[in-house]
């Protein structure tokens, strides 16, 4: 199956090059990371306007749901959405699944790379992870619960 064309991307494992074109060399789907914005929660999920797929801005307004039992790999039945995100989170997710009229896509934080990658505290300045599942303000030394991104250092810039 054509992937895409080798200039857009760089080919990666389960894949091989022909003719300028990326070819999958396994059956299933191509995923895309995302970039959004969390809105709002409740203690089923999270939504989140998405911002970014890859690197790409997004001009139309696009909604996704975290359900409560997306939001890590380990120990779903004790997670608890308003320990994992607030509004106005930033978070790299994945979409799992084209959801209904209502969510859009089903999107999923369950694994170490995924979850919130920037988040201000009350106090307003940016928090600084300190653990997988906590972040603390710089300002006021307070912490807060997040389902913390384990961010690779190809979304690290500069």
């Amino acid at each position: 199956m054509e992937l895409a064309f080798v200039e857009d991307c760089i080919p990666g494992t389960g894949v091989y090059l022909r003719h300028g074109y990326i070819y999958s060399s396994l059956a299933g789907y191509p995923c895309c990371s995302l970039i959004g914005q969390v809105t709002s929660i409740n203690p089923r999920f999270a939504k989140v306007h998405i911002l970014y797929v890859g690197s790409t801005p997004l001009k139309d307004r696009f909604r996704g749901t975290i359900r409560k039992e997306d939001v890590r790999a380990t120990e779903k039945d004790k997670v608890e959405t308003y320990k994992s995100f607030r509004p106005g989170d930033i978070v790299l997710a994945k979409v799992i699944s084209l959801g209904d009229v209502q969510s859009n896509y089903l999107l999923t934080t369950a694994e170490n790379e995924l979850g919130v990658v920037v988040a201000h505290s009350e106090a307003g300045a940016q928090m600084v992870p300190i653990s997988w599942c906590e972040m603390q303000c710089p300002r006021t030394h307070t912490k807060e619960f997040r389902k913390v991104a384990r961010v690779q250092p190809e979304y690290l810039q500069a």
